[in-house]
């Protein structure tokens, strides 16, 4: 009894984290789920057991085999811990009467196997905790071990845990995921059809597809470390594979074990069918501890005690009750290596998995593109189809083209995380050699844009005294923007940074790989690094932007010096680690969920409203093209009108021809009142000037009235200012 009062003492956190990360629903079973032998020179050794409670009749059903190399009696010592502290521990012979179990006095020599069923009372099974059937992942294990009842040798010694059926990783978890990534690259491409991300100096949405991918893709990665996670938290990270290419699927798995196959691959002990019947057997990587993949609460420690009924008990055999002759298969894993496996990818196909994947993605992009254009040429061919997409049809080339690039910045931490696993842990050349190919073109071309995005913001830089034409030109954006369109024109060169983040994540978690504090000390470094160029740069273009992306940074670091406290060499407290994996669920699912929130609102704006960006846009070009195509006779094409009128409330936009001149003022008439009247002026702007075929000289004689002659037959010439062709050079003609 204090061991199950030990039990309900577990804090209440659990069971609040239960209730609200996941829809899950109380059963009435309790199996349990591997084991591995915990005794090295064991002379009895247990090849299959399967142990299941049924909660709704109280029965218990059993199968079990393995060999012994002797007839032998022996002790059986049962200890059960949850969540780190020991729960139940109970010694006993099952050749006593009170404690009699048939199949174990004695034990017979050679192999054997026993299945059946029991019933055990009341009182027993009410001690089991009813949250025991309902919360997922929880963590507790079981150890039988046998001795000898003559001197107390050890003879076996097996870990075991059970498992209630309940998990987070569920499906609705990874739809509801690739529901948020996939509304958000709808709304990216609605903006930059409408206008916002794809017209010249606009700004992408916030959240972008992007940030939600990646932060998805943090999650994942989150969750790839060799450290010993609890059961709950390393089953919400599996939810996240998909956006790190990791897509569980048996017959590309099958193609890709017979691609190795050939390639000088090893399949005794990877492929995926031999994964498919193996049980998953955790460690840290620094350590001989185990946890189990899937765990529960409780062992049914009094299961052999009570009345035994339809039990059969085969001796020199390993027949099990459904006929079969097996043994179980365990899988000691961890990291990256644990994390695949659980999707069903064997660790020597997670590369290739990837590559096919993102494969198919881009063979995807290329039929949906050039299937737009068909249809658009059709469509222009009956009638005519809106202006928005007139620009897709010209340049759908250039936008598959940049699809592709972007793709490669989004997926360019993984694939440098997934390139170096291969490195180290695959068995193919082939997909070494891929790998090798691979990573070398994404690098090459992320350099070749980088170059080519600094060597002409230099250029501008020269020319124009700063970088504002990468956002201004048409043509320099239409190219390069998807690498800082989110950013403010001073920091258009953070896009750098970010790819040596991403490319150091995937270094830091691949080469560390079996090394957990190794790994958690890396990437702290490289999350507070980040945070710290945000924090002080602040470089997206709108505020909410800069506090988003801040966040979704400090949530990263929080995240890892939580799974600080995961590593075993500190020591902590499975009690401690458990609640420590929770708060990191919820605090992950509400900012996710919060993302969701942001997607949903900007789409409504976009869908509603007019974009800002495109209608400031076209007011400037609209004014500048005014005043381009102005003519000689035109009113506005006088120096008295203000140029600047009416453009400045167009900030951050190109300026006119006239933008950033003075206003021209009227000459003022300095001549003073004559002797005739007020008098012209004597100031002269063209003094040299002809007089037009009359006379300057007034008289008050009626002969000084007279026009002269000569000068009706002179025509205009221009002024003399002093250049050859002049007037003076043509009266001397």
């Amino acid at each position: 009894m204090k061991g199950i009062i030990g039990i309900r003492r577990i804090p209440i956190l659990f069971l609040l984290g239960g209730l609200f990360l996941g829809n899950v629903s109380a059963g009435n079973i309790l199996s349990s789920s591997g084991f591995t032998n915990c005794e090295n020179n064991a002379t009895i050794t247990v090849n299959n057991a399967n142990v299941q409670f049924d909660r709704s009749s109280l029965m218990v059903t059993f199968d079990v085999s393995g060999t012994s190399s002797a007839q032998q009696k022996v002790i059986a010592d049962l200890t059960v811990s949850a969540y780190g502290n020991q729960v139940y521990q109970k010694t006993f012979n099952p050749c006593d009467a009170s404690t009699f179990v048939g199949q174990l006095c004695p034990v017979p020599a050679g192999t054997f196997s026993a299945h059946g069923s029991q019933v055990i009372p009341t009182s027993f099974a009410s001690q089991i905790p009813a949250i025991a059937f309902s919360i997922p992942d929880l963590d507790g294990e079981a150890t039988l071990k046998l001795t000898a009842a003559d001197g107390g040798q050890n003879l076996a010694c097996i870990q075991s845990g059970v498992t209630n059926g309940q998990s987070l990783q569920l499906p609705a978890v990874t739809y509801v995921a690739a529901g948020i990534a996939g509304g958000a690259l709808l709304l990216t491409g609605l903006s930059a059809l409408g206008g916002g991300a794809g017209a010249v100096g606009g700004h992408s949405p916030t959240p972008s597809f992007s940030t939600v991918l990646l932060w998805f893709q943090g999650l994942a990665m989150n969750g790839m470390m060799s450290v010993n996670y609890p059961p709950v938290y390393r089953s919400f990270t599996k939810n996240f594979g998909f956006s790190t290419g990791l897509v569980p699927w048996t017959a590309m798995q099958t193609s890709i074990d017979n691609f190795r196959n050939v390639t000088g691959g090893n399949l005794t002990a990877n492929n995926v069918q031999y994964l498919q019947n193996a049980t998953l057997v955790f460690t840290d990587g620094s350590s001989n501890t185990t946890s189990f993949s899937k765990r529960s609460l409780l062992f049914l420690a009094d299961t052999f005690q009570f009345e035994a009924r339809d039990v059969a008990v085969t001796e020199n055999s390993t027949q099990t009750s459904n006929g079969n002759s097996t043994t179980q298969v365990t899988q000691i894993v961890h990291g990256i290596s644990g994390y695949v496996e659980q999707l069903t990818i064997p660790q020597a196909n997670t590369f290739m998995t990837v590559l096919l994947v993102f494969a198919i993605v881009i063979a995807a992009i290329t039929v949906g593109i050039l299937l737009f254009k068909v249809i658009l040429e059709t469509w222009a061919l009956f009638a005519s189809f809106p202006k928005k997409l007139t620009g897709f049809r010209k340049r759908y080339w250039s936008i598959l083209a940049k699809t592709i690039v972007n793709l490669i910045l989004l997926l360019y931490g993984v694939w440098t995380l997934y390139c170096i696993f291969q490195f180290t842990n695959g068995d193919s050349w082939a997909a070494k050699l891929l790998a090798g190919i691979t990573l070398g073109i994404f690098t090459a071309v992320l350099g070749f844009f980088t170059f080519r995005i600094w060597y002409v913001a230099r250029k501008y830089r020269k020319a124009e005294g700063d970088v504002s034409a990468l956002y201004e030109n048409k043509e320099t954006w239409l190219k390069y923007s998807l690498f800082y369109d989110s950013y403010k024109k001073q920091y258009w060169w953070l896009f750098m940074p970010a790819i040596v983040y991403m490319f150091a994540k995937g270094c830091v978690i691949a080469a560390g790989d079996g090394h957990g504090l190794t790994q958690t000390v890396g990437q702290l470094i490289i999350e507070s690094l980040m945070f710290l160029l945000l924090l002080f740069t602040r470089p997206y273009a709108t505020k909410g932007g800069n506090w988003l992306n801040i966040i979704i940074q400090v949530v990263r670091g929080l995240s890892v010096v939580s799974i600080l406290l995961f590593v075993e060499t500190f020591g902590i407290a499975q009690t401690t680690k458990t609640v420590t994996g929770i708060i990191l669920i919820a605090v992950q699912s509400a900012l996710s969920a919060v993302l969701a929130i942001l997607i949903a609102v900007n789409a409504i704006i976009t869908c509603c409203k007019e974009n800002p960006h495109r209608k400031r846009r076209k007011a400037a070009e609209k004014l500048n093209r005014e005043f381009d195509n102005l003519t000689p006779l035109d009113a506005r094409n006088s120096l008295l009108i203000d140029p600047l009128e009416g453009k400045s409330s167009l900030p951050g936009y190109p300026m006119g021809p006239y933008q950033g001149s003075k206003r021209y003022e009227p000459v003022p008439n300095s001549a003073g009142p004559g002797r005739w009247g007020p008098r012209e002026s004597v100031d002269h702007l063209v003094p040299s000037a002809a007089d037009m075929g009359y006379s300057d000289d007034r008289s008050h004689s009626q002969d000084s009235r007279a026009v002269d002659a000569e000068s009706l037959t002179r025509q205009p010439t221009v002024p003399d200012v002093g250049m050859p062709g002049g007037y003076a050079e043509r009266r001397v003609l």
